[in-house]
């Protein structure tokens, strides 16, 4: 799910009449252009991308790396700082703060565990989850790493991203097989990203544990790629129910983007 974030030269530019400091917005702005990088960044990189000097760059680059939001290299090139883990993880939680009561709407109408998971890096952690009252139910940790070939969250989080930008996510992690029905070819794989764009859902039909279905959704215009899941015995969760839960996911996860799209503007 690519940021919708311009990348023009206005997107440095603080909003007409925001009231903001100009300053703030600029240097919030470049982590962002550093966090889509993915990596190490010139400070001439940044200044073609924002459209911003280079002496104002080096500027707010230099007070960055004294807060230690941003570390400079020994190549002389910027990459993110270790004070932002801590950020990320707060923000995690909150977002989780925030899921759980549409996430156990979806308990409600569809009877089975609900779950919020973003992509963090190459891999799917879930930050949110609302047990179902079934005495048999599916349960995943909140804060469990997995990888996004094998779930229905992984397909709804990968979707919107350019297939190169998948293959070489596939080439890092790996395909490992959790089941005999896991997809281990990127081919295969990104044919399966092809039915969830045009179908509007993911499933994970026993991909990622034997006798488990989930179906999930992407959350649109989520700050940050973030995707919600039902998943429940494949006796419930049919091809039948599908048809039933699929709406409301879908209902959902547009309700949620709402929340957190006021809440990052």
């Amino acid at each position: 799910m690519p940021s919708s974030r311009a990348s023009s030269t206005d997107a440095a530019k603080p909003p007409a009449g925001s009231g903001g400091v100009q300053s703030l917005e600029r240097a919030f702005d470049l982590l962002e252009r550093m966090a889509d990088a993915g990596g190490e960044v010139g400070l001439s990189e940044l200044s073609a991308s924002s459209g911003l000097p280079l002496p104002t760059i080096h500027r707010l680059m230099r007070t960055l790396v004294a807060c230690g939001y941003v570390r400079q290299q020994t190549n002389r090139r910027y990459a993110l700082g270790p004070r932002l883990i801590r950020l990320g993880e707060s923000a995690s939680r909150l977002l989780g703060t925030w899921a759980r009561p549409y996430l156990a709407r979806l308990v409600d109408e569809t009877g089975e565990t609900a779950n919020m998971a973003l992509l963090d890096g190459d891999e799917v952690v879930y930050v949110a989850q609302v047990p179902s009252r079934h005495s048999m139910r599916m349960f995943t940790e909140v804060g469990r790493r997995v990888l996004p070939h094998s779930t229905g969250v992984g397909k709804a989080l990968l979707a919107h991203l350019p297939a190169d930008e998948v293959r070489d996510l596939l080439a890092r992690t790996g395909m490992p097989a959790a089941t005999d029905r896991t997809i281990t070819t990127p081919d295969r794989f990104l044919a399966a990203l092809d039915e969830v764009r045009a179908t509007g859902y993911a499933v994970d039909d026993n991909e990622q544990e034997v006798g488990v279905r989930c179906l999930a959704v992407p959350i649109p215009g989520s700050p940050t790629a973030a995707a919600i899941s039902i998943s429940g015995p494949a006796g419930r969760v049919t091809e039948a129910a599908t048809g039933r839960i699929v709406p409301v996911l879908q209902e959902v996860a547009g309700a949620l983007s709402e929340v957190l799209t006021n809440a990052s503007s």
